[in-house]
């Protein structure tokens, strides 16, 4: 299985349609939201309906969004943490 960090770059250029990015372009600690990448309030909603359908892991407040939504790191960080055994 390819490592989920990756896994999760694909999903995120697929999820918004970032067609001018691969995932070697996005730094595992590159701010998503607010950074370079120009994602806002809505496309933070399509990833967590990503997230909860792909992964079946919950994101329920804006408090947790910010956390998880900081890098692909912290969201990979946690759906392991998360994730339905």
């Amino acid at each position: 299985m390819e490592n989920l960090e990756h896994e999760l770059k694909v999903k995120i250029i697929e999820t918004l349609d970032l067609s001018d990015l691969k995932p070697e372009d996005i730094d595992n600690e590159a701010r998503l939201v607010g950074g370079d990448f120009g994602i806002d309030s809505i496309d933070v909603l399509e990833l967590v309906i990503m997230v909860e359908q792909g992964y079946g892991v919950t994101i329920d407040s804006k408090e947790v969004g910010e956390k998880v939504f900081a890098s692909v790191n912290a969201l990979a960080e946690h759906i392991r943490a998360n994730r339905a055994s």
